[in-house]
């Protein structure tokens, strides 16, 4: 925190001898509009941020994974679980005098019994003969696929029949009438179920196409397990690449998954279980997430889940089901089988791959280890009955075997002591502007000797947020900057929820905001991108001039640039309030006048209305505006326009300087 403020006492004297040295450092801006900051760059008073201190939260909400990052464009692969089964979305081209559409138990994968029968009653001549396009079934996909035209895209679908195969398989466009891609598929003989594989290069563009399946041969086929997927996926890993960049330009330092309320279920009966996740994608049985509403055929996986991890540079924390759903829980006297469960996902993870589950993961083509570091055991379950036994159960068996995983419990110790050994406890918060702003100070008089805490899900909901309106990203900087000020007591804080499909708003707000075609970042996204490189920079003391209440909130950074390896030091306010400010701002503890104007810069989010938003009509409405910063040098004086975060990277010539507790000189990073 504050806790040397001997080097700028002399300055405050300097402005009127206004106040002597304050702890706090957020204020109510008086009538002159007027307040100073000041930061002390000395070797003295820094301290090293966490390199996990932001990351992302990702949850199966919204579609965000299906229909959302992960890239399949089919939605239900396979046709469902039961006999007779709703297949939708799947519909019908042709009516009941033309084909039959049933389902059967009748796969050739033992999880995924369920195959879907056409009988075709139509044929090519005769008396009933098949319409010109055929007959058989589409899928819309999620509210439309997007077939962009020299895409490619793999089609791969499982099919049985006693007869010839004579089957079209076509890209068509929302009007039912275009032709974007089509290849037709003869086989001679596939009496026994047979996998095929056709990629279609798209000739036309439609955002809202399908994906059809259609013949004019009279006769028997089954369908089973149809996909459909843009050959351009990141690294063929099946990511969406358009919302991966996203993600990955807020260099996240971990990823939380799979949520998150997705994690417990309504009934455990559809809970994430991890073991029906990995695999073949044919061999998932998919489940029912009963919490947000919808059917997900669990391609995007366990396995998936460290893949994309690995891909962002970021470390995976694993959210696992303790036995505990929103309604039922298992006592801790029968919890020993959920426990080596839970022990088999991280040998899945960790284990070599000549281990029993590790051998899984590297014949699913990732024989090298996954580097899992993190598991938080449940999800907002303290106080449950049988939490407290079944977390010790869980605590006590990861630690025999992998003592060097940290283990994160979901009780609160932000305010007291936990009543169990953790190595992080989880905290939450949602509530309005006013008040997630004021809880910039939570963490000021917690412990520094206990776990520390994992802000795992924040954000501002309700009127304030909209659907992710400035106030909400203001409110929730603030919130941020008291955390990065507090990074001796917590170690890793993530917004929730990262992705909503905008034809399936289950929570509002969101970071990120999709369809098929398009995605826009929220004043909440654009916002986490001023603390992208506070993970493993130093942490400055700094101090605002105190008045009664609280408008403004301050934080000062040294890092690094990465890519030319420039230092910065970086100086983040949030003003929120509706006067413009000056901040005068006074630089001590540097040796001679080293921050260079050239190359310094001055980034501001805000708007004409703190209500405003962004849309797919205007992306960037509520964006980060950034221009060179006049003036800069150790003593400059900045204005804060009303309702903003405004961000200074002050370009500094040395690169040296000593992290509190050090007995030698350390790059800034």
């Amino acid at each position: 925190m504050d806790a040397n403020h001997s080097t700028c006492g002399f300055l405050l004297f300097f402005f009127i001898g206004l106040y002597a040295s304050f702890q706090c450092c957020a204020t109510e801006i008086d009538a002159n509009q007027t307040t100073w900051l000041f930061a002390n760059a000395s070797q003295i008073s820094a301290t090293k941020i966490p390199q996990t201190m932001f990351g992302i939260s990702f949850e199966e909400i919204n579609h965000s994974g299906a229909g959302g990052l992960w890239a399949e464009l089919v939605n239900n692969r396979a046709g469902g679980q039961n006999t007779p089964s709703n297949i939708d979305p799947w519909s019908i081209i042709g009516d009941e005098s033309l084909l039959i559409v049933s389902t059967e138990r009748a796969s050739c994968f033992d999880r995924n019994e369920v195959a879907l029968r056409m009988e075709v009653l139509c044929d090519k001549d005769g008396d009933n003969i098949c319409p010109a396009g055929g007959v058989g079934v589409y899928n819309p996909g999620f509210w439309g696929m997007n077939i962009e035209q020299g895409n490619k895209y793999k089609v791969i679908f499982y099919v049985r029949s006693l007869n010839t195969l004579d089957i079209s398989v076509s890209f068509i466009g929302s009007n039912g009438l275009q032709t974007l891609a089509t290849a037709n598929i003869i086989e001679a003989d596939v009496s026994n179920w047979t996998k095929v594989e056709v990629v279609l290069e798209a000739k036309g563009t439609d955002h809202n196409s399908r994906l059809q399946l259609t013949t004019i041969k009279k006769g028997v086929i089954w369908l089973d397990q149809v996909s459909a997927m843009p050959l351009d996926t990141h690294k063929g890993h099946g990511f969406r690449n358009d919302l991966f960049n996203m993600i990955a330009d807020l260099k996240p330092g971990f990823i939380r998954f799979p949520g998150g309320s997705f994690v417990e279920g309504e009934w455990l009966m559809n809970a994430f279980r991890w073991k029906e996740t990995v695999g073949p994608w044919e061999e998932r049985p998919g489940h029912f997430g009963d919490v947000w509403k919808y059917w997900t055929d669990d391609g995007l996986g366990y396995f998936e889940y460290l893949q994309l991890a690995e891909d962002l540079g970021s470390l995976p924390v694993w959210v696992f089901n303790n036995g505990i759903s929103l309604n039922d829980q298992v006592d801790t006297s029968i919890i020993l089988p959920f426990v080596q469960n839970i022990l088999d996902a991280i040998e899945f993870a960790r284990g070599d791959a000549a281990s029993t589950w590790g051998s899984v993961r590297a014949t699913m083509g990732h024989p090298e280890t996954f580097d899992l570091r993190y598991v938080a055991v449940g999800n907002q379950d303290c106080g449950k009955k049988n939490y407290r036994g079944n977390y010790l159960k869980f605590y006590t068996a990861i630690k025999t075997v992998y003592p060097d995983i940290k283990v994160i419990s979901n009780c609160d110790g932000s305010s007291k002591q936990l009543d169990q050994p953790a190595d992080l406890y989880d905290f939450h918060v949602y509530t309005d502007a006013k008040s997630m702003f004021s809880m910039a100070h939570n963490f000021d008089h917690t412990s520094r000797s206990g776990p520390k805490a994992f802000v795992s899900e924040y954000a501002v909901t309700g009127q304030d947020a909209g659907k992710g309106s400035l106030l909400k990203a203001l409110a929730e900087a603030g919130f941020l900057i008291g955390l990065e000020r507090n990074s001796d007591a917590v170690e890793m804080a993530s917004n929730a929820p990262l992705f909503v499909n905008t034809n399936d708003r289950r929570f509002n707000a969101d970071a990120i905001v999709f369809n098929s075609s398009q995605r826009y970042g929220t004043p909440s996204y654009w916002m986490q991108h001023f603390f992208r490189e506070s993970n493993g920079a130093i942490l400055l003391n700094s101090t605002l001039q105190a008045n009664p209440s609280n408008s403004l909130i301050s934080s000062a950074i040294s890092w690094q640039n990465a890519k030319d390896k420039k230092d910065y030091l970086r100086i983040k306010v949030v003003n929120f309030g509706s006067n413009r400010v000056t901040l005068k701002i006074s630089i001590d503890g540097l040796e001679g006048n080293i921050i260079q104007e050239t190359g310094s810069a001055k980034t501001i989010l805000t708007s004409s209305n703190v209500k405003d938003e962004n849309s797919f009509n205007q992306p960037t409405k509520v964006a980060p505006v950034t221009s060179p910063l006049e003036n800069a040098g150790n003593d400059m004086d900045v204005i804060l326009p009303p309702y903003s975060l405004t961000s200074l990277d002050l370009l500094r010539n040395s690169n040296i300087f000593q992290v509190a507790g050090s007995n030698s000189a350390q790059q800034a990073y």
